[in-house]
């Protein structure tokens, strides 16, 4: 098989949002939560024991803020204004989601649309993605030769994997026996956080962006194709059908551990690779390295094995928890609060995630609220 090959990316980023849940402790979440301890049949695993295991010191976690489209609605219609375009003028929409409010006929992308305006004639495109989701929503933009695009990303655990009416998780993530990785169904919920993102992307030929999006199901790295799609959900569907025994067990969110540290540690090098070949030294070019917020472990390893700075490649997992899609979008949003952009700065996005996909792209950030560069920005500068 021909593996997938960097193609032109002519876009630029012109309006960005982020929205989070409250930030609480690992602590404060297990204190809830009451996963059993697997070797203390009468006890519960704690905060710090969490933290242990998954490397998580908090989650971004809001039930409340996120009980509706609303707040996803208003993360999209603030990156809209920032970006000085009317949603008249958009001409392609991108939802990405894993966890949508509504599960059938795209219902969230319509709903959505309606809400913020969106021209009857835009089609409604809404992508069942997890982490890698970002890439796809990127190639599709490219492939869609869309002049404003407008991607919507959200993940919001607290609502789909959340407290039951006693205050814990629901059993099926506390005492699963049906899920094949029914013993571990509750690092989901611990490890994965809300959030909601939303991106604006402009055509300009000029941008000189550049991208790469590969399923890796047909080859991966010189080999066979990864069959397994690492997150597992099960039940739901006509495999398992609502109301079926089983199905709530099966519709749980299990993690092929295993399987997801090779594809990650491996897809994130195949994403450098692959680009550094299509663009030698893009690194040089880049104001900012933002990568997928796998868990903090896998994180740390690949930017020590990169060779990057906090500064250049900043990490949010260790405090947020994986927010999936909006996960890379969530770093772009703080380094623009936060003052650590500068109008035309470019930026890198590489991610990895279930499916299994991947991707990597380059594009400058050209929101109008920042300020422009008196001098060329040196390689490793914040500010």
């Amino acid at each position: 098989m021909t593996p997938s090959a960097p193609v032109p990316f002519p876009y630029a980023i012109i309006g960005a949002h982020t929205e989070l849940g409250p930030v609480i402790t690992m602590d404060e979440w297990a204190k809830r939560a009451r996963v059993p301890h697997r070797h203390d049949p009468d006890g519960h695993l704690d905060g710090p024991e969490i933290t242990r295991l998954l490397g998580v010191e908090g989650k971004s976690w809001g039930p409340e803020r996120f009980a509706s489209l609303d707040a996803v609605a208003g993360a999209a219609r603030t990156a809209l204004a920032g970006s000085g375009i009317r949603s008249g003028e958009v001409d392609a929409v991108i939802v990405v989601t894993c966890t949508p409010y509504q599960i059938l006929m795209d219902q969230d992308a319509f709903a959505l649309m309606r809400s913020l305006g969106i021209p009857d004639h835009v089609l409604p495109l809404q992508l069942g993605a997890g982490c890698g989701g970002l890439a796809r929503a990127a190639a599709l933009v490219a492939r869609l030769r869309a002049e404003r695009a407008l991607v919507i990303s959200y993940n919001i655990a607290s609502r789909i994997v959340g407290f039951d009416e006693d205050g814990a998780l629901p059993k099926a993530y506390r005492d699963n026996s049906v899920h094949p990785y029914g013993k571990g169904v509750w690092a989901s919920p611990a490890l994965f956080s809300d959030a909601a993102a939303a991106v604006v992307l402009e055509r300009d030929e000029d941008a000189a962006g550049v991208l790469l999006y590969s399923r890796d199901s047909q080859s991966f790295d010189d080999g066979p194709g990864i069959t397994d799609p690492l997150i597992h959900i099960l039940g739901g569907g006509n495999d398992r059908a609502v109301g079926l025994p089983g199905s709530a067990e099966l519709a749980c969110f299990g993690m092929n551990a295993p399987e997801i540290t090779r594809y990650y540690s491996r897809g994130m090098t195949l994403n450098h690779r692959d680009l550094n070949e299509a663009r030698p030294g893009y690194l040089d070019e880049v104001a900012r390295f933002y990568t997928h917020q796998a868990n903090p472990t896998l994180v740390d390893a690949f930017i020590e094995e990169m060779g990057l700075s906090r500064q250049t490649a900043p990490s949010n997992v260790r405090q947020l928890g994986n927010t999936v899609s909006p996960s890379t979008l969530a770093l772009l949003h703080a380094d623009h609060t936060a003052g650590n952009l500068a109008h035309g700065d470019r930026v890198c996005f590489s991610v990895v995630g279930a499916g299994p996909e991947r991707g990597t792209f380059i594009a400058p950030v050209r929101i109008p609220s920042l300020t422009r560069r008196a001098e060329p920005r040196r390689q490793g500068d914040g500010g």
